[in-house]
């Protein structure tokens, strides 16, 4: 996006890509189906951008989603838009954004190179070129630094713009995972393993704090070392201090049932199997695999009869279901992330062009600036607004000069 925005009649334009085929993140993204943005509005984003969303409300206002949505179906890829305000291609293919970005590249002119850049030369405070790992030198008068974070680093992201950035003086905060699984105390998550809820709560706490971190509604993934699914990553992204904080979640297996409810539920269920026992009660309120770990947390016999089970064991059951309780032990390495946190401190680069406070000629975009949002196309949309900011404010700078 920085490329082919940066291109035009009288600039030529490079772009150094390391890997044999552009976008490869792209094609991971939404599960390969590529969650391309979120069809909502400005201050909506901000919001949903936990890790300095002030930051980007010009990149917001100037490239937004509706914008995203206009580029891709200009280059011919239909979009829908799904729960969430999710947008992704009608194909479900994330291919199809790939290409789109690649056949706009070469429309636009831009050059690209193989090759992985290992310096950005500067003089007197301004760039004027890049030294690539095979000693190639392209000189230059703008560089753009969209190399992404520390995520998922087999598709190409290796931290690299972290170094170059900090040899051009930058500053750069402390990078750790966003968006991420979670590891949990619990055994019985590896026994759940595989076990999808949908339309659960869930609440997350620093312990000793009555207010959440996070709170949020959606699916939750169980995995043999922990949870997973999109609830479970939007809540890592506000769980950043597991050195001197212990956290747990709270989750609500019944949300839209209030407790009387649920007890009614109860004894209507019970009321159909008033002489079996009480482990075979439960299959209509609760997925099978979950039963006998609900049972047990519960503290109830899983032999006893229906029919003489307390209203004080009716509670007991109700506090779980309502309230399972999971503790968690770290979040997973940053290598598995969606996203990274930190990067390029925010204080250093102007928000209206992208271009660094410190040195001339030198912008960043995309993930490599210490912005990071939660799911739902919200990251995606931070690239392609940073990216056409940064591409566009290089032209800019020629006019002005």
């Amino acid at each position: 996006m920085a490329a082919v925005n940066a291109a035009g009649d009288n600039t030529v334009v490079t772009l150094i890509e390391k890997n044999e085929k552009v976008a490869r993140k792209v094609m991971i993204t939404g599960k390969g189906r590529c969650n391309v943005t979120n069809n909502c509005d400005l201050q909506t984003f901000i919001k949903n951008v936990p890790k300095n969303g002030n930051f980007l409300y010009s990149a917001f206002s100037r490239f937004s989603s509706a914008d995203t949505m206009e580029f891709f179906e200009n280059e011919g890829v239909p979009l829908k838009t799904e729960r969430g305000n999710r947008v992704f291609p009608v194909s479900d293919k994330a291919v199809d954004i790939v290409d789109a970005l690649y056949r706009k590249i070469k429309k636009s002119g831009v050059k690209l190179e193989r090759g992985t850049a290992e310096k950005i030369l500067v003089k007197d405070g301004r760039v004027y070129g890049v030294r690539l790992a095979d000693e190639r030198i392209f000189l230059c008068d703008s560089v753009i630094v969209a190399t992404g974070g520390k995520s998922y680093p087999l598709t190409g992201s290796t931290g690299d713009g972290y170094r170059l950035a900090e040899e051009c003086g930058h500053t750069v905060t402390e990078i750790y995972p966003s968006l991420v699984p979670l590891e949990c105390h619990e055994g019985f998550c590896t026994t759940l393993s595989g076990l999808t809820l949908k339309n659960i709560t869930a609440s997350f706490y620093a312990a000793g704090d009555r207010k959440p971190v996070y709170s949020g509604q959606g699916e939750l993934l169980f995995t043999h070392f922990g949870i997973s699914g999109p609830l479970v990553l939007s809540a890592s992204a506000h769980m950043r201090d597991f050195e001197n904080k212990e956290y747990y979640a709270c989750i609500d297996l019944k949300p839209a049932l209030s407790e009387e409810m649920l007890d009614k539920r109860l004894l209507r269920d019970f009321s159909e199997n008033s002489n079996k026992d009480f482990s075979n009660s439960l299959g209509k309120l609760l997925p099978k695999s979950l039963i006998p770990v609900i049972i047990k947390l519960s503290g109830i016999s899983p032999d006893i009869k229906i029919n003489q089970l307390t209203k004080e064991q009716r509670k007991l059951l109700i506090n779980v279901i309502k309230g399972l309780r999971l503790h968690i032990t770290s979040k997973r390495p940053i290598e598995e992330a969606v996203v990274t946190s930190g990067g390029v401190s925010v204080k250093e680069v102007n928000p209206n062009t992208m271009e660094s406070k410190i040195i001339k000629g030198l912008y960043f975009a995309g993930e490599v600036i210490d912005v990071d949002a939660y799911t739902g196309g919200f990251n995606l949309q931070i690239a392609f607004s940073t990216g056409f900011v940064a591409g566009t404010s290089t032209k800019e700078k020629e006019i002005i000069e």
